[in-house]
């Protein structure tokens, strides 16, 4: 045994929630946070509804969702039956030569939500991995495709917008803003990809077709070099909540068919709902060629993740010289995961998904839009369940976060954008609290950084 282990702690479920915040905040290594100067983070005990209720006895109302992912609220009875339900079954078994129905169920479902033409499933762990694997998918295409064809690949690159974000992985971080996606230090080591300005004309505006000029020349200068378009459809998530022009998309959708060009949409934020349409891509009544899903697929219970393509696109790669798509996750096609992604599906039909989020987006528009009075605020917008506040001035992430707990609310700003995306359940007057939350913190210079 060596030293470390000796040292194991064997009772930490006695320690006191101090000495634990203390070893998350020596050891655990967080999101996005230093370990030489962590943010500070708050011990949960548990969790119900829209509720997180922490150790120190705060009840905060739950804005974020869990980063998107919690769409029917914590703890759902539903859903923790389905879990219990597939456990007595079995958790886990290799996806490699065997399958089970909570897999070949859900694949079935999402055949049948999804645009049309996206037939074929491949399931994954993540959502930076369903985007790496659509990639993969993209190159692996157009590998198969000069070969059938016996000329010289050139399609080796995508082509993409400034101010997107599509993951941490590798691949994820090349088609990042290169800027302000997170990721500029990886910069010599990424993959080198063409980017466009991002879309300008924005949701619910005129249409202006010069937004897509750049974008247009891009696509004739380099469709030999590109194997495949990505863009998150109608809203830019971490690239700052921009909600862009329907027309954009269809524009995008366009180019693609133009120059024989796949397209993929990452879904993975805007899926199930959040913008008003069960797929982003309905706004603009478009298919995309291969669609990334994640985040809020199991209802925030489990990871778990999907990329599906079209028929032509699936037969293209396995008639290709590999014979077969080369990826493979060993948790693929989680069993629990998959349950509980079926029961997450079904309960999102049986809740009225409309309903509640035009309700969400009514409560938004009544009470976030009247902050564009106020002085720190350039702009608040709101589609769908999300609504979003962009600051003059960037957060202080650690002051802004211990009075959003002092109001009661789980709001998790960056940047200069305080934005909420709630659980579907949340009521009226939970949003309202939430909002409120929002204009209080406003008016708190502490909450602030200089600039």
């Amino acid at each position: 045994m060596n030293k470390k282990q000796t040292h194991l702690h064997s009772s930490f479920s006695t320690l006191s929630t101090n000495d634990l915040l203390q070893f998350d905040k020596d050891n655990v290594w967080h999101p996005y946070t230093s370990m030489s100067a962590p943010l500070p983070t708050y011990m949960v005990d548990r969790a119900d509804g829209v509720h997180i209720h922490l150790a120190s006895g705060e009840q905060l109302i739950d804005g974020m969702s869990s980063w998107w992912s919690v769409l029917h609220g914590y703890n759902h009875p539903k859903l923790n039956a389905a879990l219990v339900e597939q456990s007595a079954k079995m958790s886990h078994v290799m996806f490699g030569g065997l399958t089970h129905q909570s897999a070949i169920t859900l694949c079935e479902k999402l055949i049948r939500l999804t645009p049309t033409g996206l037939d074929k499933v491949f399931l994954s762990d993540s959502g930076s991995v369903a985007v790496e694997v659509a990639m993969k998918m993209a190159l692996q295409y157009q590998h198969a495709v000069a070969a059938k064809n016996a000329t010289k690949l050139t399609k080796t690159k995508l082509l993409t917008v400034k101010n997107g974000y599509h993951g941490d992985t590798f691949a994820a971080m090349s088609v990042c803003d290169p800027v302000t996606g997170m990721h500029q230090i990886f910069e010599q080591v990424l993959m080198q990809h063409y980017f466009a300005p991002p879309p300008q004309c924005k949701f619910g505006e005129a249409w202006q077709p010069e937004d897509a000029v750049e974008l247009s020349r891009l696509f004739a200068q380099h469709h030999h070099e590109i194997a495949a378009f990505i863009i998150e459809p109608i809203v830019q998530g971490t690239g700052g909540m921009r909600f862009y022009h329907p027309e954009y998309l269809k524009t995008c959708r366009a180019l693609c068919d133009q120059y024989n060009v796949l397209f993929i949409a990452d879904e993975i934020a805007t899926g199930f709902g959040r913008t008003g349409k069960l797929f982003a891509c309905e706004w603009a009544d478009i298919s995309p060629d291969i669609m990334c899903l994640g985040k809020t697929l199991t209802g925030g219970y489990i990871t778990l993740a999907a990329t599906l393509c079209s028929e032509h696109i699936a037969n293209t790669i396995s008639q290709g010289e590999a014979g077969c798509f080369m990826h493979g996750p060993t948790f693929m096609g989680n069993a629990l995961a998959c349950a509980v992604a079926n029961a997450s599906i079904d309960l999102l039909f049986e809740n009225n998904w409309q309903q509640q989020v035009a309700d969400i987006e009514k409560q938004l528009i009544q009470d976030i839009l009247p902050l564009n009075c106020h002085h720190r605020v350039v702009d608040a917008r709101v589609l769908g369940s999300i609504g979003a506040v962009e600051c003059k001035q960037s957060v202080n992430v650690a002051a802004i976060q211990k009075r959003f707990v002092e109001l009661g609310v789980w709001i998790r700003p960056f940047g200069q954008l305080i934005y909420i995306i709630p659980p579907l359940i949340t009521t009226a007057a939970q949003l309202t609290t939430l909002v409120n939350a929002i204009a209080e913190v406003l008016n708190d210079d502490n909450c602030f950084t200089t600039n």
